[in-house]
């Protein structure tokens, strides 16, 4: 054997030092720059520095943007950190739970977006390119936010149920009142929170915090930034602005103060499992009636199960529509395949149905057809719908309406009640390490024992 041969053999702890050498060496001759560091572990995934201070200069932008002191960069990373946290739980919730986003649900989304902000797709894009947001990061933002929405709506929505007991006492609680059901609140929000199973003296703590916190406010301490630097609530990094809500949309936790408030008010602190709360009342306005739209509908539904894949159900549904549309009678295909056995009996027939009856994918792409158009499947929790519109009515703000938007008002309360308790729970739950302070990694020396 030559001398070289033998030096660079993996037989001997030199030649097997060489070999490293020479694998590393692309590595060794970026050493001097940056190395991205993990700043927290979350179940079986990462949260690296590069993407945490992303999301802190996008934050801090928008904190600008609204004219709103910056906290201390060492408190505004905690708390982004924190919110990362809980999107990765989700997120991780999700796949586990097989929830996933087709790409041809996700262009339907951003081609919404961009007619929202009235562009074309591609004007969309060249705006996001000209701000410096990167369209790929944009594209897998928004498959996160509707694979978490359609999680927590099986997690959380679709538990909750609202009683015609509860419809009637709201009804009555607020036709006693003499302040108008339609006039808007403007409030600002503050979570001092407690862990759950909070020992006596945990409880207390907080509870002192919040009295100081309010104290504080009081003397002049601005909202915002107290809601920035001390609040463990999820609109915390927008200043714990709950934005405008009617009477009936404001946590049931403090719906009976905030009629009793004045403008700049402050009330607190409201216990509640999650721990305790701080409002202040930053803004009245006027509503208007409303009017009520009643759809009648009828729908297809196709579930997959462990021998129909998810793509497969989707593809029988497009194939049912190419069907329907060559002229088969929906009524018969609907008796004939459809998995929703309740309406399959009346040819898929929902009957007339109010909004916020019906899980939000489904009502949003219902509300987008006119009368007699065939949809697109539509993908929800349940499975994937073929959805026709056969009619509508409008009714103005008669006794029906005024059930129907309390039992919606209720049924949202609820949902944001429970949501906070749910992330609490599953944020508790996890497995978590914060790796923030950590110093930075060494540079890595191989070992040859």
């Amino acid at each position: 054997m030559s001398k070289t041969s033998f030096f660079l053999s993996r037989r001997t702890p030199f030649g097997r030092f060489i070999l490293l050498s020479f694998i590393l060496l692309p590595w060794a001759a970026v050493a001097d720059e940056p190395i991205d560091r993990i700043v927290a572990v979350v179940e079986d995934g990462v949260i690296l520095e590069s993407e945490l201070q992303q999301k802190v200069e996008s934050i801090k932008a928008n904190l600008r943007q609204n004219n709103t002191q910056l906290p201390p960069d060492e408190i505004l990373t905690r708390q982004v950190l924190e919110r990362l946290i809980v999107d990765k739980i989700q997120v991780h919730l999700a796949e586990k739970a097989g929830i996933r986003v087709d790409d041809e649900t996700l262009r339907q989304a951003v081609q919404q977006i961009a007619q929202r902000n009235n562009m074309s797709l591609e004007e969309f894009r060249r705006s996001l390119r000209e701000e410096g947001i990167d369209y790929a990061g944009f594209i897998e933002q928004i498959r996160n936010e509707i694979t978490v929405g359609r999680l927590r709506s099986g997690q959380v929505n679709s538990q909750i149920k609202v009683s015609d007991h509860e419809v009637q006492h709201y009804l009555e609680t607020h036709g006693k009142s003499d302040v108008n059901r339609d006039s808007e609140y403007l409030l600002g929000h503050i979570l001092i929170a407690t862990p759950q199973a909070a020992s006596p003296s945990e409880v207390q703590k907080a509870k002192e915090r919040a009295e100081r916190l309010i104290d504080e406010l009081r003397k002049g301490l601005d909202f915002k930034q107290a809601a920035l630097s001390s609040s463990d609530s999820p609109q915390a990094l927008s200043g714990g602005d709950l934005g405008w809500r009617k009477l009936s949309q404001v946590p049931s936790l403090f719906a009976d103060l905030v009629p009793t408030m004045k403008e700049g008010g402050i009330e607190g602190p409201v216990r509640s499992p999650s721990g305790f709360h701080i409002i202040k009342l930053l803004g009245i306005k006027g509503g208007e009636n409303e009017r009520m739209t009643k759809t009648h509908v009828r729908h297809i539904l196709i579930k997959p199960n462990e021998v129909l894949s998810d793509e497969e159900a989707k593809q029988k549904l497009l194939s049912l529509k190419q069907r329907i549309e060559g002229g088969e009678d929906f009524a018969a295909l609907a008796r004939g395949h459809s998995d929703d056995k309740g309406s399959a009996i009346k040819g898929g027939d929902l009957g007339f149905v109010q909004p916020g009856a019906l899980v939000p994918p489904f009502e949003d792409a219902m509300n987008r057809l006119a009368v007699n158009q065939l949809s697109d499947p539509v993908q929800t929790q349940f499975g994937w719908h073929l959805i026709q519109v056969l009619e509508r009515q409008e009714s103005t703000d008669t006794d029906e309406l005024s059930k129907n938007k309390a039992r919606e008002e209720i049924f949202k309360r609820k949902v944001e009640e429970e949501t906070e308790l749910w992330l609490r729970r599953i944020r508790d739950e996890a497995y978590v390490e914060i790796r923030l302070n950590e110093p930075e990694s060494t540079s890595f020396i191989p070992s040859f024992q």
